[in-house]
């Protein structure tokens, strides 16, 4: 390999690994460096919260391609690859092996961190997070039946979790400290709606309650009790905390790079260095459709960046601007999100089904910017899917119409652009 002849990618995840592939789908052919540091070829994220917690799905089912994708492709995956630095000025990335590896075009696709719960006790044995197969594999040891499972932070991470714990035959308690539930995700009613299925289903939902601390058992080891803001104190037998993520910036900011909540791209996903791009978890990036930098946590995100970066690594000078799109599943409940439904300031509701419901988020002039589909799969998924279409032509849709299930969403699709 001659010096920046590679391309490289720090990030051995779903959005670096999809990246690599689409290089080669591009034409690319020369070399692809792949940089990792989880001992592990990529994966996907998702199911670790669903299948692999439930039992349905082992993790060595969730790796993204096989051993001979790698080679068929002549992509150089290594897994236990630590990048310490990025050398602007030589073009190259350091690892910890004290190994350097120039670019001709580096992706930073490094992801999020989960947040750590910063009380007394949280490094207790017993206290998990979940982002990466060992957490899982911990979190799954955990469920067993009839032990209760302390579960703080009630975004979709937390929810799902408590879904699968309430599966496995755990006593469940949720724990949050802002008013509702998914604030910054969907609107309140949207929340609301998810909530009371946990409740139904058995699960102690708790909000605007903070954790002072977690309290260990007799041998000071193990977690054995949470202590609440509120005086009164929960038995458990483990917790998984679920209170968000951070990007992972530190080796941009080290080198200089641009970062506003996350590494600060362009609507080409390139950063203020010409030959470094940032995609995925870890970047900000100007949406056209909302008008504002964003920063998405989601798979959809990460497939869709991919796809796009490898094309302006091979200097296609696309812009990106899909319609965000996210899904989850909850008991026997699946949840999928069109746009940003948090930017919406009014909230319309539409019957879908027996037991599903359709929720449109319009900004202030009754433009669409996000829809939230809650029950059955097929009673949902068409509408969300035609609903996304609307928010990309930026539609502004008379708030009657939503509401009413006679009007035919696909009909709106005249509807008035702005």
């Amino acid at each position: 390999m001659k010096p920046h002849d590679a391309m490289v990618i720090v990030g051995a995840g779903q959005c670096g690994a999809r990246t690599a592939s689409a290089l080669r789908t591009n034409g690319w052919e020369g070399a692809i460096v792949l940089l990792g540091n989880e001992g592990l070829a990529p994966y996907d994220r998702p199911p670790l919260s669903k299948q692999v917690l439930l039992g349905e799905r082992t993790t060595a089912q969730c790796t993204l391609y096989d051993e001979a994708f790698y080679r068929d492709n002549q992509i150089d995956l290594r897994v236990d690859a630590a990048v310490t630095a990025i050398d602007r000025a030589e073009r190259c990335v350091r690892l910890s092996n004290g190994d350097s590896v120039p670019y001709r075009r580096l992706l930073i696709a490094t992801g999020a961190e989960p947040r750590r719960l910063a009380v007394p006790g949280a490094e207790l044995a017993g206290v998990h997070l979940l982002r990466a197969v060992p957490d899982a594999l911990a979190i799954v040891e955990e469920l067993v039946p009839g032990r209760r499972i302390a579960i703080v932070g009630a975004g979709f991470i937390g929810l799902e979790i408590a879904a699968t714990a309430k599966a496995r035959g755990c006593e469940v308690i949720v724990i949050e400290a802002a008013a509702r539930a998914l604030m910054r995700a969907v609107p309140e009613v949207v929340a609301g709606y998810l909530v009371d299925k946990h409740r139904e289903m058995g699960v102690d939902v708790r909000f605007a309650v903070q954790v002072e601390r977690l309290v260990a058992d007799a041998s000071g080891g193990r977690v054995a009790g949470v202590k609440l803001s509120d005086g009164t104190s929960i038995d458990c037998d483990a917790v998984v905390v679920g209170i968000g993520v951070t990007p992972r910036t530190a080796l941009a900011e080290a080198a200089g790079i641009d970062v506003a909540d996350g590494i600060a791209v362009d609507d080409t996903l390139r950063t203020n260095d010409p030959h470094i791009f940032a995609a995925g978890d870890v970047c900000s990036f100007p949406h056209r459709l909302f008008r504002r930098r964003i920063r998405l946590e989601c798979w959809k995100n990460a497939e869709d960046h991919a796809k796009v970066v490898a094309r302006n690594m091979l200097e296609y000078g696309e812009t990106y601007s899909a319609v965000p799109w996210f899904w989850s599943n909850q008991y026997d409940m699946t949840i999928q999100i069109a746009g940003i439904p948090a930017f919406g300031t009014n909230t319309v509701t539409r019957d879908a089904g027996k037991s599903s419901k359709l929720f449109f988020a319009l900004d202030g002039d009754n433009v669409l910017v996000g829809a939230s589909g809650v029950g059955k799969m097929a009673e949902i998924a068409k509408d969300v899917r035609i609903a996304q279409e609307l928010i990309a032509q930026c539609s502004r849709i008379e708030p009657r119409l939503l509401e009413d299930p006679a009007t035919k969403l696909r009909s709106l699709m005249s509807a008035e652009a702005t």
